[in-house]
């Protein structure tokens, strides 16, 4: 590749899968330019990158200056922006100010939807992470020693379609139920958070997580990993079912191992209606 193909800009929110994804990046000798809203995320990037820039939230006409100042064309997302957060930012700048008022809706499929239609109208190429993350995408079936149950199965059927309709409406990608009820549906707390106020509710759920049917599969689609089986055990759950070929399995080997320690199964699953 040339030296312009070569440059990549990673737009990198909180969590271990955007770093996840700047390894990859790495492996494939990509020159990433990384932008980050922490500095805990900026030292962790360090190690795959010595181009890497902090900047708050509402700092989207900075993003686009040092992209374009770096001579990057091809950017990627990845990681967790708590918008409950984004939302106690200072005063943001013009162009984030600008695009805010643009928007009609304020949901995250809304917001990111019109964040690639600016980014796009600057010239960029806005590319999927499952491109540089193809081996970690959910395949069909069952990762774990235990199977679910057949009442358990019919839970993961049922809340497969609440969390399609859910998703839908832009509202959130994880829901969960137990015995054909919904406990919980995931808003803009976040999965982990949804999980855990389950728990306090309901024993021995099933977790639900899926891809939104609205959703530009570039931006936000859901990633698990070592920390949602944590999330699990925590709230005594019993069972993750995520939406195969449209959900990121990260920390993978790990992951499996601590939840056939804690009799949970995990399975890639597939509507039929599909």
């Amino acid at each position: 590749m040339d030296l312009e193909d070569n440059k990549i800009g990673l737009i990198a929110g909180e969590g271990e899968f955007p770093i996840i994804l700047a390894q990859s990046l790495k492996d494939k000798n990509y020159e990433i330019i990384a932008v980050c809203f922490s500095n805990d995320q900026k030292e962790k990037l360090k190690k795959f990158t010595p181009q890497i820039f902090k900047i708050s939230i509402g700092q989207f006409g900075k993003l686009i200056e040092i992209f374009k100042e770096n001579g990057v064309k091809k950017l990627v997302f990845l990681g967790k922006i708590d918008k409950s957060q984004a939302l106690k930012v200072g005063i943001p700048d013009f162009r984030a100010l600008a695009l805010w008022r643009k928007l009609k809706i304020k949901e995250d499929n809304s917001i990111l939807k019109g964040v690639i239609e600016e980014l796009e109208n600057e010239g960029f190429i806005i590319k999927g992470p499952s491109e540089f993350l193809q081996e970690f995408l959910t395949t069909e079936g069952i990762f774990t020693k235990r199977v679910p149950t057949k009442e358990e199965w019919e839970d993961i059927e049922y809340g497969f379609k609440i969390a399609k309709i859910i998703g839908s409406l832009d509202i959130g990608q994880c829901v969960v139920v137990k015995n054909k009820m919904t406990v919980a549906i995931e808003a803009m707390e976040g999965t982990d958070a949804t999980i855990l106020r389950a728990g306090k509710l309901r024993k021995d759920t099933v977790v639900i997580k899926v891809a939104k049917p609205i959703q530009d599969l570039r931006m936000d689609l859901p990633v698990v990993g070592l920390k949602t089986i944590e999330t699990l055990i925590k709230a005594q759950a019993k069972v993750l079912a995520l939406e195969a070929g449209k959900t990121f399995f990260l920390q993978k080997e790990s992951a499996i191992k601590l939840a056939d320690k804690n009799n949970i199964s995990i399975v890639g699953y597939k509507s039929k209606e599909e």
